[in-house]
């Protein structure tokens, strides 16, 4: 059946009835406008995103234009090649090397905290949300404090040219090449001195990292820097600004973990489930596909719909019901298969560290009425704005 695969840009914050109309009804559709497949269901799209034998990463294999003045990434690849490159990075992006962040990205939180606490109200993206990721990954980096607002200005351009790839392609290619070089200048001259002068951050570990005498290469680390800054910095903006719009809708919940603050980690798992941060992946077909009677061609494009998958009716129990209590939660909010993210666990800190913070400092949240805009298109799922007033916990001296 031919349909519109995509929600009405009115729906972008909340395209939920969408997703259940499609599952329902056109559960694996074609759009012949966009000459794109989707998959909604949660089964096929854990298909679609593990199956890499069938549904590659690798664009490139079917269309040269992809290569021109975009750089390889993590994500854009497939078996063998994306496990020797995550091999590498896995050494030096360790699970310790995150789990040491916690002490400082609380201090950031308590730092961003601070600079509101007294006023009783802020806007949550802008004052929080935004700059704790931000400010995490620049350090993780070594990106000196001056330099951090450059960094905050490619992020911000990075993410223009991401959030809707059908708008605008050829214009924004110019632009997209300048950041890149731009950034690319930049990150060479901190190699170049971590070379000289290793330090301890993530690109002096990311020279060094070594697997049978083997090494990343200059132009992988400069592809990693620029995932890291993109994939790190604005999901986890969503998730943390996501996060506060549900606990804020759901003040039950909210109550639940000033009650019980073991449950955040729990907490943070349902708001990936709930309000995925990202709605969709896409991959190419390696070779023509039947999927459940439909016949998917060769080099034809395919949109896994995460943001539909982990609303589920078939794997969640009232899956429209936000519940930070919820087990189990098998939300593929990070993706699934070979590409999970590598960076899951550093959003997951954050989220945690963040709220710990939050919650230990404000005594109640209010959202302050207003129109809540999306933060971009259809991919990436977030607010633009969120003015939040707040009661500090009262101390007693």
């Amino acid at each position: 059946m031919e349909a519109t695969i995509f929600p009405d840009e009115k729906e972008y914050l909340t395209p939920y009835s969408f997703y259940r109309r499609m599952r329902d009804e056109n559960p694996i559709a074609y759009d012949p406008k966009a000459k794109l497949w989707a998959v909604f269901r949660y089964d096929d799209v854990r298909t679609v995103l593990s199956d890499h034998d069938r549904f590659s990463s690798d664009f490139t294999k079917f269309d040269s234009s992809e290569t021109v003045g975009r750089r390889k990434s993590l994500i854009s690849m497939d078996p063998p090649e994306h496990k020797h490159s995550r091999d590498l990075l896995t050494k030096a992006f360790t699970p310790r090397a995150v789990a040491n962040m916690e002490p400082r990205i609380a201090q950031i939180a308590n730092d961003l905290l601070d600079q509101v606490i007294d006023k009783g109200e802020m806007d949550f993206i802008r004052d929080f949300a935004s700059p704790l990721p931000i400010i995490v990954i620049a350090e993780m980096l070594g990106v000196p404090t001056q330099d951090r607002d450059q960094f905050r200005s490619w992020a911000d351009e990075l993410l223009r040219f991401t959030d809707n790839p059908f708008v605008d392609a050829e214009a924004n290619k110019e632009r997209r090449e300048r950041v890149q070089a731009e950034m690319d200048d930049y990150f060479r001259g901190i190699i170049a001195q971590r070379k000289r002068d290793p330090k301890d951050d993530l690109i002096s570990s990311l020279i060094q990292a070594e697997i049978g005498g083997e090494k990343l290469t200059e132009e992988q680390i400069l592809s990693f820097c620029t995932l890291l800054l993109l994939a790190g910095h604005v999901t986890t903006i969503n998730l943390l600004g996501n996060s506060m719009l549900c606990l804020t809708d759901f003040p039950d919940e909210l109550n639940k973990l000033y009650a019980k603050p073991d449950l955040i980690p729990s907490a943070i798992e349902e708001v990936l489930r709930y309000s995925s941060p990202v709605q969709l992946f896409f991959r190419i077909a390696n070779r023509d596909i039947d999927m459940d009677g439909r016949r998917i061609e060769k080099g034809q494009r395919i949109i896994a719909w995460i943001g539909s998958a982990n609303r589920d009716e078939t794997k969640f129990e009232a899956p429209d019901r936000f519940d930070v209590t919820r087990s189990p939660n098998p939300h593929i909010a990070f993706g699934y298969g070979i590409h999970f993210c590598l960076g899951a666990p550093l959003a997951r800190l954050e989220g945690k560290a963040a709220w710990e913070t939050l919650l230990s400092r404000i005594g109640s949240f209010t959202r302050i009425p207003g129109t809540l805009e999306p933060s971009g298109g259809f991919i990436l799922h977030g607010v633009r704005s969120l003015p939040i007033a707040f009661e500090p916990v009262k101390v007693h001296q």
